[in-house]
């Protein structure tokens, strides 16, 4: 390594707002490819949380409270989108957020070349003997979602990321830096909206499986009171991670970081 970029590592890693910034960006691309990964299991709410089946029925559509594991995890996607946008802007969300989208299908399509190896005979068979008679099925089920599904997650999380970061500082410039919980809110609320839809529509409407408007707007609307009520409650963490970031870079450079995230984006992330 020559001393050049040995200097260019030294004077990032000496700068906190740096570190912050590569910190938070690491967390949110991590949970955005986990719920990506693990949105093919589909689990019952009621049942996890030990209570009856709650009915609902809507536009001619009925079903019960299930949703993709992914939900668990996209909650933290938000509030660490609005931290980034509180303290980074624009640019700063933009900047992971396409990361997060070259991440997620560079991964896919890694999968899909493990899926496509040859499996090992004794790999096989020692799986059947553990109980799961086709292993290479079961992983291909797992690991090989969907290329509608793929694309359409995709899709819908970078227009509601894109959404999200605007209607998030038009919020912010009218009410100040009072308020975080409102515009974090509020960003979420609309950029869910689109997001909710957009997903279901590329994969399940447009997709092989061709629901009826009916069924897409039933559980749309479904999917998006969920996120909405998971945004609620995660307004506690948003407050706890902000104070965290306070603590650790001291109130001038917060103050420094959420002015310019404010009111100059066009500047350098870091100095």
């Amino acid at each position: 390594m020559g001393q050049a970029s040995r200097f260019a590592i030294g004077h990032l890693a000496s700068h906190r707002s740096a570190r912050l910034f590569i910190a938070l960006a690491g967390f949110f691309i991590t949970d955005a490819l986990l719920a990506e990964f693990v949105g093919v299991k589909i689990f019952s709410l009621e049942r996890t949380l030990g209570i009856n089946d709650v009915h609902w029925s809507l536009l001619g559509a009925s079903g019960t409270l299930t949703f993709t594991a992914g939900v668990v995890y996209w909650p933290l996607v938000f509030v660490l989108t609005d931290i980034i946008n509180e303290y980074f802007g624009l640019r700063g969300v933009r900047l992971v957020s396409w990361l997060a989208v070259a991440f997620i299908s560079w991964a896919f399509l890694c999968a899909y070349i493990a899926i496509s190896l040859a499996p090992a005979p004794f790999w096989v068979d020692s799986n059947a003997a553990l109980g799961v008679p086709d292993i290479q099925k079961a992983f291909a089920l797992i690991f090989g979602q969907g290329m509608w599904t793929i694309v359409g997650s995709i899709v819908a999380f970078l227009v509601g990321q894109l959404i999200d970061v605007t209607v998030f500082q038009r919020i912010r410039a009218i009410t100040g830096e009072r308020w975080m919980w409102l515009r974090a809110t509020g960003s979420t609320a609309v950029s869910q909206l689109f997001d909710s839809f957009i997903v279901l529509y590329i994969a399940f409407v447009i997709g092989p499986q061709h629901w009826p408007v009916s069924q897409f707007l039933a559980v749309g609307t479904v999917n998006y009171l969920y996120k909405m009520l998971a945004a609620v409650l995660t307004i506690p963490l948003l407050y706890l991670v902000h104070a965290g970031v306070r603590r650790y870079l001291g109130a001038e450079e917060t103050e420094r970081l959420r002015h310019e995230a404010a009111g100059r984006n066009e500047e350098p992330l870091t100095d």
